[in-house]
């Protein structure tokens, strides 16, 4: 940033000193008017964001891109442009979501693995819609996918834990990599008991499956998902169903796994036949069980740890991929746990002083 010191002499002993910011402006050209219409956004609201993170002006000239501000802020702001037109190149639309994440990474200065991160094409959906991480997180997590047999993936509601598995299921069974697709999760009401539910034994626990079912419905269709579940190919079905089974040439994925208990999560991970791959999620902070008993996700995290074939992907609220205020809203409730926790500490150290006087 430059300074210029402006000293003007009023009396002997009077020296007033202003300082002077010099502005500075950096030029991007774009090829087609497209861009720059996508990168404004609706109302400009895009660059009002890039504006207000940064401190800067972007203006639109004709094919001509112009940040003006600060040095510094102006290189930010310049970073934060292009990574936005990488986004647009690679046929992304971009939303509040993706474009506060860039901010955030060019903040950060990890802007850089951008185009890493959406080069990367899953598979394309039922709607011709092709499937890509959106955040660093979820790049990780599929390369965890890809080069592990057991993948782990732990963080909170919104960050594509299960849609990116069924979406990684649904690329190997494609390729024939695998003979099936098995989904499954521990039938837990959250918090609240339903009572009875009418219909047979899978209308009932239907319910607690409409997740995986919403998502494969989204990558195949829902006349092909028929198709191949009367066929045997994919299997829906509640945890209880696992015992006793060897899964070979399967993609496994076990969903919501924060509700199972040590011997269920035990079970589940020894059911893994030949030539087959295993993909557990949940969210340790909506833990649903009964109390005094131990979550078997969080003890898997602590004893799979150091195992080779085994990978653990860890989202946090950066990852969201859903509406800006989730993102706030786990921000606010990890604050409030760990104030929490901050607060149990303190007593117990105060309770512990009192019992040595």
């Amino acid at each position: 940033m430059l300074i210029i010191i402006v000293t003007f002499m009023f009396r002997r002993d009077i020296i007033i000193q202003r300082e002077v910011i010099a502005m500075f402006e950096q030029i991007i050209n774009v090829d087609r008017m497209e861009q720059a219409v996508s990168l404004f956004g609706s109302f400009d609201e895009n660059i009002r964001l890039i504006e207000k993170e940064f401190g800067v002006n972007v203006i639109s000239r004709g094919s001509e891109i112009k940040v003006v501000g600060e040095a510094e802020n102006v290189q930010k702001g310049i970073r934060a442009v292009n990574g936005l037109l990488t986004l647009i190149n690679r046929g992304e639309s971009l939303s509040d979501q993706n474009v506060r994440y860039v901010i955030a990474l060019v903040k950060e200065d990890n802007d850089g693995e951008l185009e890493k991160m959406t080069a990367d094409c899953i598979c394309i959906s039922a709607k011709g819609k092709p499937i890509k991480s959106k955040t660093l997180g979820q790049k990780k997590y599929i390369e965890n996918i890809r080069n592990n047999t057991v993948t782990l993936g732990v963080g909170p509601a919104g960050t594509g834990k299960t849609y990116l598995a069924v979406a990684m299921a649904v690329t190997a069974f494609r390729a024939k990599e695998v003979n099936r697709i098995v989904l499954t999760r521990p039938a837990v009401e959250a918090g609240e008991k339903l009572g009875f539910l009418p219909g047979d034994l899978q209308q009932k626990v239907d319910p607690y499956l409409r997740p995986l079912y919403d998502a494969l419905f989204d990558m195949l269709g829902a006349e092909s998902f028929q198709k191949h579940q009367e066929r045997g190919d994919i299997e829906v079905a509640p945890l209880a169903y696992m015992r006793g089974r060897t899964l070979d040439d399967s993609f496994i994925i076990l969903d919501e796994a924060q509700n199972t208990t040590s011997e269920q999560m035990k079970m589940f991970l020894t059911r893994l036949g030949f030539n087959s791959k295993m993909v557990v999620t949940g969210d340790i902070t909506q833990i649903d069980l009964p109390d005094g008993k131990k979550s078997g996700l969080k003890e898997a995290l602590s004893i799979l740890k150091n195992i080779e074939g085994i990978g653990i992907t860890r989202f946090n609220e950066k990852d969201v991929v859903r509406h800006r205020l989730v993102q706030d809203i786990i921000r606010a409730y990890e604050k409030s746990e760990e104030e929490r926790e901050r607060k149990d500490g303190d007593r117990k150290g105060q309770g512990n002083n009192g019992k040595r006087r």
